[in-house]
């Protein structure tokens, strides 16, 4: 079987089963991708509640319209002074290195960057010297990370080359690698690859665990890889509507993440994003999550819960004491209140 695979047809008469007319059709406006690895951990005789097949497989859900939904919640492309940069913050920058992925994940928040289907666009190196001279210029910027699509579908070879540029600029303090490889395609963690990242000394590697089931052998040995080389991780959580959003299931994700060195960082509530709202669980179910684990969960393994504002207004962090009355927030860059419909 192939690494990546594509073809719908080729992954039900892999599972052995008939995938549902509708699956097709979303199919048609956002497309599939799945690693082979991440295939095989679906569990084909629970389809409709399996959390893998959930997370990577189209729904009718995804066309459903809805007017407070946008394919750029967070104005990315408003906040974006060059191509492939991103600067929503004042002390820190996102690169957007590829549009590659190995799983094309269903709760995207950049989905508008994979609609079009599988297509190489990978920041060349005239654009990687122009957001150089960018970050040497803003010297306010003291922090880069490094998404996409996802980083590590690049080569190792370029990944030197990008944080090489990087790394030089003197203002930059912190790198980011933010990459879902450890979950969806384990083998690309190399101790090659850990070494070549283990060498930045500030550099941060951060994941993206959603579910138990993706804590296996596979995985963990790929983050105690990366962890093994000294290199710090962090784990970023989607809240999911039928997939994670059970208290005990959470639990055991950042209870198993903390024993392996990986720590829980957010737990974001779902963006207002095109193609994903069947996945929202409500503010409240997120802050219900948090109360649980107050007399649950140790402070290490516990990580905070966040709305990312629309119209660029920021991250928010929401403690259980929220009051669902209260939908307006003050925008990271303050005297701008947004209204987050939940």
């Amino acid at each position: 079987m192939e690494r990546l695979i594509s073809n719908l047809k080729k992954v039900s008469e892999a599972l052995g089963i008939e995938l549902p007319q509708e699956i097709y059709e979303a199919e048609k406006h956002y497309p599939f991708l799945i690693s082979s690895y991440y295939l095989n951990l679906i569990d084909k005789t629970q389809l409709s509640s399996d959390p893998i097949f959930l997370q990577s497989f189209p729904s009718e859900h995804e066309l459903e319209q809805n007017e407070l939904l946008s394919e750029d919640p967070q104005d990315e492309q408003k906040h974006s002074p060059l191509p492939k940069l991103i600067h929503r913050y004042r002390d820190r920058a996102l690169i957007l290195t590829t549009n590659r992925c190995s799983t094309f994940c269903r709760f995207c928040f950049r989905k508008r960057r994979w609609k079009k289907g599988i297509h190489k666009e990978d920041i060349s190196d005239e654009e990687l010297s122009k957001i150089a001279s960018y970050l040497k210029t803003n010297n306010e910027i003291e922090e880069v990370l490094l998404s996409g699509g996802d980083p590590l579908m690049l080569s190792n070879a370029r990944l030197k080359a990008i944080l090489d540029v990087i790394v030089r600029i003197k203002n930059i303090k912190t790198v980011r690698i933010a990459s879902r490889i450890p979950v969806t395609l384990p083998e690309r963690i190399t101790k090659t690859l850990s070494k070549l990242l283990g060498s930045y000394s500030n550099l941060w590697f951060v994941t993206h665990f959603n579910h138990p089931r993706e804590l296996t052998s596979e995985s963990m040995r790929a983050c105690r890889v990366l962890t093994s080389a000294g290199i710090p991780m962090l784990n970023q959580t989607v809240l999911l509507k039928g997939i994670n959003d059970s208290p005990e299931v959470l639990r055991i994700l950042f209870r198993t993440l903390i024993e392996n060195k990986i720590k829980p960082y957010y737990l974001f509530h779902i963006d207002p994003v095109c193609g994903v709202a069947h996945f929202s669980t409500g503010i409240l179910k997120g802050l219900e999550i948090m109360r649980y684990f107050r007399k649950n969960l140790s402070g290490i393994a516990t990580p905070q819960f966040a709305i990312d504002l629309p119209e660029g207004g920021g991250k928010i962090n929401l403690q259980p004491s929220y009051s669902a009355d209260n939908k307006f927030f003050e925008s990271i860059e303050g005297g701008k209140i947004i209204k987050y419909a939940d």
